[in-house]
């Protein structure tokens, strides 16, 4: 069967394109399928503009250059790619493969599948205020040009890293930044929080966004209630980011044979599934003291391949050489 893959990667994020490279490694004919437009997951779609500093060996890259990095390198031995297209069967034939079937009813075949799929699909949580719909087109849920909000007053809206992150980086490009949290605690890295406050940016804890004013469809201000004292107050702002995360959906995934928890797929130490010849990895995996961030998916996603070297392979090597080593880079 020529369409038959020894590896399909369900999932075009950052782990998903960095473990179809390693499986280059491994001399695995590779196919990547993702249900976006495009590759790169939640960066490509949140945060391009997002400064990542989080990966070993690189102290500060936008989400954006990381993607098409990660994309590049995934690209070296050839594999295919299939975007827009949602995988909502999986079955095992007769012969021991894998049938995958899409949204749209075309058929893929592979000898194995890893898992990539970050946490699913997703959907913002949307600001609940009074005008979010009259100010919609200054009222931002991701960022693909900074450039837009130099000048501007700006009220960044969540107490995740995402929130904070997007606060500082405003902060040197707007005339003004305001941070509303509804809580009292920032839910960011302790450093990242540290940061925030030796920043010019105005924090509000305790406070939400509970309406948006202004003339004609311009946004003028917003208006602030703390949740202690009851009070409101007025800020002026010229354009409010939205930070209170998503709504994911692993669709279909959930009847596909796998041992849930409430973090997503049980995998054990190989990345295996619960169904001999599948594999997840990523942040839709989950095994005792799992860590969501990219360095620790991109770790995880050669795990997975070797796994599927070795299903298909029992005498082949368990890992795979030093890719500095590997015949497609020497001159």
């Amino acid at each position: 069967m020529s369409n038959l893959y020894d590896v399909t990667i369900i999932g075009g994020g950052p782990v998903g394109l960095f473990t179809a490279f390693y499986s280059g490694l491994r001399s695995l004919k590779t196919k990547i399928i993702d249900a976006e437009p495009a590759v790169g997951g939640k960066i490509r779609y949140f945060y391009p503009e997002k400064v990542i500093r989080d990966i070993g060996g690189i102290p500060a890259i936008k989400g954006h250059d990381l993607v098409k990095n990660l994309h590049d390198q995934a690209l070296t031995f050839k594999p295919t790619i299939v975007c827009n297209e949602r995988i909502t069967d999986l079955k095992r034939q007769t012969d021991g493969t894998f049938l995958l079937i899409s949204e749209n009813g075309t058929l893929h075949h592979s000898k194995t599948v890893i898992i990539a799929a970050g946490s699913g699909t997703y959907e913002v949580n949307k600001l609940e205020a009074s005008g979010s719909e009259a100010f919609a087109s200054q009222l931002h849920y991701d960022i693909q040009d900074l450039t837009i909000f130099k000048g501007k007053r700006v009220v960044v809206s969540g107490g995740g890293n995402a929130a904070i992150d997007w606060a500082e980086t405003l902060d040197a490009i707007a005339s003004e930044v305001h941070l509303i949290y509804r809580g009292e605690n920032f839910k960011g890295h302790e450093e990242r929080v540290k940061e925030l406050h030796d920043s010019n940016v105005f924090i509000h804890v305790n406070h939400e966004i509970t309406a948006l004013q202004g003339d004609s469809q311009t946004l003028t201000n917003c208006v602030i209630h703390c949740n202690k004292d009851g009070n409101t107050t007025k800020i002026e702002a010229d354009a409010i980011l939205v930070n209170h995360g998503v709504k994911v959906d692993i669709g279909s995934m959930q009847n596909w044979g796998f041992h849930f928890d409430e973090s997503g797929i049980v995998v054990n130490h190989e990345m295996e599934t619960s169904v001999p010849g599948i594999y997840a990895c990523g942040d839709i995996c989950a095994y005792p003291r799992k860590m969501r961030i990219i360095a620790a998916g991109i770790h995880e996603g050669p795990i997975a391949i070797n796994s599927a070297k070795n299903y298909l392979d029992p005498d082949a090597e368990q890992v795979a050489m030093v890719s500095t080593h590997h015949e497609s880079f020497h001159d």
